[in-house]
């Protein structure tokens, strides 16, 4: 209760924007049209992370990339063209979002199955949720239905994507700007409890912060030097980076979060409590995981007769 207290007084003191889920989405959306679409997805991604145990937390990547870009709608997946400059290339993606071609191939295989029928907008919310389950994580109901955009922004993704430098109140104000709330950010952030992130993503945090482990910081250090090596990648998890679990927020506790906002959500504010909620109950952390990917899922979707059914998830139709 007193967690919850404070939680509420730190929300209202952040500018509390929501953004309504606009259409309707439901799991079974496809259950006449592509009934095979669930289990397509699901081999594909297997055979994905069975090659490569860090792809998993990169589809789980693309879908939140997606999503926080003007709604889940597949615009991330979408190549430059001759009218718009897309997202890829944006700070927070270029040459750190990965797993494209594996999109490509899911996206083939459900075309085969099912053409032009399954958007790439939901294949990234499916990817998303299976491969959570697949590395020992939550699993829930994905809803469907959304539909793909026809265009991108650059812009929209640099201004929109919270950064690694952010402190609490920036991580809270990016999250309220999509209908997320505290609970959301220090949920979903458990996330980083697999994959790898860039020394520029962390550099900040390992020289210039004090709310860091010494020798933990020292050790990063070593790998990732002050300028150059930009592109050295360490486990936003130390423990178990491809093993979804809640070793991320022990690693908060002892002061050890890779990025200066994995460590902020344990700084001394009202997100605490979460933290130390999530690293004492494994199933509490899943269960506010699941709510919350669900709840970002419904970040403003097309449906109805907006944007299209993308043949190929790398350009319009």
């Amino acid at each position: 209760m007193a967690c919850y207290f404070l939680l509420v007084l730190l929300i209202l003191t952040v500018s509390g924007a929501s953004v309504e889920a606009h259409g309707k989405l439901s799991p079974n959306y496809y259950r006449s049209t592509c009934p095979e679409v669930l289990s397509i997805v699901k081999e594909r991604v297997r055979v994905a992370i069975k090659k490569e145990a860090r792809m998993g937390a990169s589809l789980l990547r693309l879908h939140f990339h997606d999503c926080f870009v003007n709604g889940c709608d597949g615009s991330l997946l979408l190549d430059d063209t001759a009218t718009f400059i897309g997202e890829k290339t944006a700070a927070p993606n270029n040459n750190s979002v990965r797993g494209f071609y594996v999109v490509d191939d899911i996206k083939a295989k459900v075309e085969k199955a099912c053409p032009g029928v399954v958007s790439c907008a939901d294949i990234l919310a499916i990817a998303a949720r299976d491969s959570t389950a697949m590395l020992g994580g939550p699993s829930w109901e994905v809803k469907l239905g959304r539909r793909d955009s026809t265009t991108a922004s650059r812009a929209a993704a640099n201004n929109s994507i919270p950064a690694p430098t952010f402190n609490i109140s920036g991580l809270l104000l990016s999250f309220a700007a999509q209908g997320l709330s505290l609970e959301d950010l220090v949920a979903l952030s458990g996330s980083h409890t697999i994959g790898l992130a860039r020394c520029t993503s962390f550099r900040t945090h390992i020289y210039n912060d004090s709310n860091i482990d010494a020798s933990f910081a020292k050790s990063l250090q070593r790998k990732c030097p002050k300028s150059g090596k930009d592109n050295v990648h360490q486990p936003l998890d130390f423990q178990t980076p491809t093993s979804f679990d809640n070793l991320y927020y022990h690693n908060l506790l002892k002061m050890k979060g890779l990025l200066r906002s994995d460590q902020e959500l344990f700084n001394g504010t009202s997100a605490d409590c979460l933290v130390e909620e999530y690293a004492a109950d494994t199933s509490a952390f899943f269960k506010a995981f699941a709510k919350s990917m669900i709840k970002m899922g419904d970040i403003k979707p097309l449906t109805g007769s907006s944007g299209e059914i993308r043949t190929n998830c790398r350009k319009v139709n």
